[in-house]
């Protein structure tokens, strides 16, 4: 079974990976979801999306890079 919203670490570093040369406090909400649901290991109903997981994925995402 692959990655659920709710895997903000696991999905932050899998954008990480797919797209290291972008800064993620730049990154428009509407962009940042269409990646996660394009990642290989994404497996979630995409209606069960809204801007709070995608703020906790973000933050997941720029506490990795410090």
């Amino acid at each position: 079974m692959g990655y659920r919203w709710v895997d903000s670490q696991e999905l932050a570093l899998d954008l990480m990976e797919a797209h290291p040369e972008v800064d993620p406090l730049k990154l428009h909400f509407t962009e940042l979801r269409e990646w996660i649901l394009a990642l290989e290991n994404f497996d979630d109903d995409p209606k069960h999306c809204g801007e709070r997981v995608l703020e906790a994925i973000q933050l997941a995402w720029i506490a990795e890079m410090d």
